[in-house]
């Protein structure tokens, strides 16, 4: 079955291998498909495997496990094997009977993630590694750029946490359908679901909007690359605003988008964050979809000239500053589209488009 996950353990107790097995295969949802005693059977079996997921213990998940999903198991929890599992890139820690729902929850939802339907999306990822340079007021006006072009854009709130967008699109004081409605689903999330929450905003585009504070903690990372899954097979065009911090599920965010937009603004701390955050995602390989937006562009000492110099890469573009922004992101308005603002999104949205498009016709 296509939404069953393919899971190897690599467990030195075959007692505790065996409650795992039957754990997972009493399930339904997942199918144990290779067991490992040691990391040379580890690598191997993952090589000829490919599974979805490695449940394995920490010593032993030092091999690699791919781009399988590297979820660590331990008889107890200590300081060891907790370095050992993030040493080993893991992406969850379990500790074995207790919290075996957990691990359950977690295959499961990697299973979920099987079911995304075929993406037909061009996911641009927005992102400023400082704060305050307008991550948000950039994804949302891309968005509107693409609305008024007639191509069909989801936003995706991927930081729930603070779920900026909910202030910014205008919806703080509207009772709208959040990332927090499809938590009781889990992972039986479809496409369907993620429609039952869109907002439509009246620029033209959709919104998965975060939820209130308290439930930012409920909502699971896995649940979020469930939703972001889904979006990129609901529309032409997924914008991901993305957290500010380089975490696991950033970074996987990046990944999974096609075009990466950093934003910066013209001072030394955002140029200074922008190029700490290209050297840490340097091992990803992504530089080639990066592009580098300057945000809020007006006479200073600093130019966007000086982006060429430090970054040796010419921005994607240029937004002028305009006063009026921040009284309309007071009140969860865009700035008009045929503004100086508007119309610099208006090129940038095409470029964006155009140069995917460029990508795909060299790839094919």
């Amino acid at each position: 079955m296509d939404d069953v996950a393919r899971v190897i353990l690599a467990i030195g107790s075959q007692e505790v291998a065996e409650e795992v097995l039957h754990l997972l295969d009493r399930s339904g949802r997942a199918r144990v498909v290779a067991t490992a005693a040691d990391d040379r059977q580890l690598a191997e079996a993952v090589r000829q495997l490919e599974p979805d997921a490695v449940v394995a213990e920490p010593a032993i998940a030092a091999a690699g496990v791919g781009s399988a999903a590297l979820l660590a198991l331990a008889t107890r929890e200590s300081i060891a094997a907790l370095r050992a599992a993030i040493g080993a890139g893991a992406q969850g820690f379990y500790v074995w009977p207790q919290e075996r729902q957990a691990l359950l929850g977690r295959v499961l939802a990697l299973a979920a993630a099987r079911r995304v339907p075929e993406r037909r999306a061009t996911v641009v990822a927005v992102h400023a590694a400082r704060g305050g340079a307008g991550c948000t007021f950039v994804a949302t006006h891309l968005a509107q750029a693409w609305g008024r072009r007639g191509t069909s854009c989801l936003v995706v709130e991927c930081d729930p946490e603070f779920a900026d967008l909910t202030q910014a699109l205008g919806f703080a004081d509207r009772e709208v359908r959040t990332i927090a409605d499809l938590i009781p689903v889990g992972d039986e999330l479809t496409v369907e679901h993620l429609d039952g929450i869109k907002v439509r905003h009246d620029a033209g585009f959709d919104v998965v909007l975060g939820g209130e504070p308290s439930a930012a903690d409920a909502v699971e990372e896995d649940l979020l690359r469930t939703i972001v899954g889904l979006a990129a097979a609901s529309a032409d065009v997924v914008v991901a605003h993305v957290p500010r911090q380089l975490s696991v599920f950033t970074r996987w965010c990046l990944e999974q988008s096609d075009r990466i937009v950093e934003v910066v603004s013209l001072d030394v701390l955002s140029f200074r964050a922008a190029s700490r955050a290209i050297e840490i995602l340097a091992p990803l390989g992504l530089d080639e979809r990066l592009g580098l937006v300057v945000n809020r562009a007006a006479r200073s000492e600093i130019t966007a000239g000086d982006v060429r110099r430090v970054f040796d890469r010419e921005p994607l573009a240029v937004v002028p500053f305009d006063g009026a922004v921040a009284r309309l992101q007071d009140h969860g308005r865009l700035s008009p589209p045929r503004g100086r603002v508007g119309r610099a999104f208006n090129r940038l949205a095409a470029t964006i488009l155009e140069t995917r498009a460029a990508g795909a016709e060299v790839a094919s």
